[in-house]
């Protein structure tokens, strides 16, 4: 019997699910709309139904294990507390959940961590024991691994970097606090940067061309793949916050490598270059050239289910 954990990525919209092989194969998957059960019991008995399904699908396969990703998931209690962008409001027991209607180890965390995970077992730090991935989206989520482990501190919730503050009183954030990383480093960061620019400055630019409300991070890169004064301008402003927030990281816990994950990592080196560049001119002279900041080696289409899939291999390890 070949062995098998089920990774699953609950998202907002979408709940996607795989069934992976320890070396990373992806032996079968499927998705679903989150949104569409808003009853938890509904999609606990539709999420172990679709699982059950997939197995049947493919006869030789056991079952060892399930590992969740999912935003505000607490890792040390197995439950997603008080996530605003799912229709379960409170603390809901979900590993408890799915445990009870199929009998294998069931392991949570959220995206970030399950990133870092999938990175360590799967991807470019398989040899790294110190190291941390940053997830350039909507938002700036993050994963450290200190000494082999994924850090998760007192509350299960450790390793907020995106909440760190880079500009005291500055941009407003959806936590509620001002001046946060994720505010200049994630992708809306970089069109907020954008709209702030387009005022600011006189030189013509396509991007005066789209309205606001549709603008994109990838209409940004595109445009500065055209050297776009503005989109220039706002990639080296963004890549400027990226790297004193990386920077501040590398002061406390002393990676090997950051790795950029998401869609504003897909912009490559007119980002990475001046990361490296600003990060060598901030850190601690005793930090220069310690750190490599890489993309990640995990495609995006199944990062999420080889991430909670890694979680679920590393629970059973």
């Amino acid at each position: 019997m070949k062995e098998v954990v089920a990774g699953i990525d609950i998202g907002g919209t979408n709940t996607v699910y795989g069934l992976v092989e320890k070396t990373g194969n992806i032996v079968a998957e499927g998705r679903f709309k989150t949104a569409d059960y808003p009853e938890i019991d509904d999609f606990v008995t539709v999420l172990v139904s679709s699982i059950k399904s997939l197995m049947e699908t493919k006869p030789g396969i056991k079952l060892v294990g399930i590992g969740i990703g999912a935003p505000n998931a607490n890792y040390h209690r197995g439950t997603i507390e008080l996530a605003p962008n799912l229709a379960w409001k409170g603390i809901v027991p979900m590993a408890e959940y799915v445990r009870k209607k199929i009998d294998v180890p069931v392991a949570i965390t959220n995206d970030a961590k399950a990133a870092a995970i999938g990175e360590m077992l799967f991807g470019g730090a398989k040899k790294m024991k110190n190291f941390i991935i940053l997830t350039l989206g909507t938002g700036l989520g993050s994963g450290i691994v200190v000494n082999g482990e994924v850090l998760y501190g007192h509350t299960g919730f450790a390793g907020e970097l995106g909440h760190t503050t880079v500009v005291p009183g500055g941009r407003d954030c959806g936590c509620g606090r001002q001046g946060c990383f994720e505010t200049y480093g994630s992708a809306s960061g970089l069109v907020r940067t954008v709209l702030n620019l387009l005022s600011e400055m006189r030189e013509e630019s396509t991007l005066r061309d789209i309205p606001s409300s549709q603008l994109t991070s990838r209409q940004i890169v595109e445009a500065a793949a055209k050297n776009d004064p503005i989109a220039l301008e706002a990639l080296d402003y963004t890549a400027e916050m990226i790297a004193f927030g990386i920077a501040n990281a590398v002061g406390f816990s002393s990676p090997e490598a950051i790795f950029l994950f998401g869609g504003l990592a897909k912009a490559g080196e007119v980002l990475f270059a001046p990361i490296r560049e600003y990060v060598n001119q901030m850190v601690m002279p005793i930090f220069k050239g310690t750190v490599k900041i890489m993309p990640s080696a995990i495609s995006e289409n199944n990062a999420g289910v080889l991430g909670a899939a890694a979680l679920a291999w590393n629970e059973l390890k």
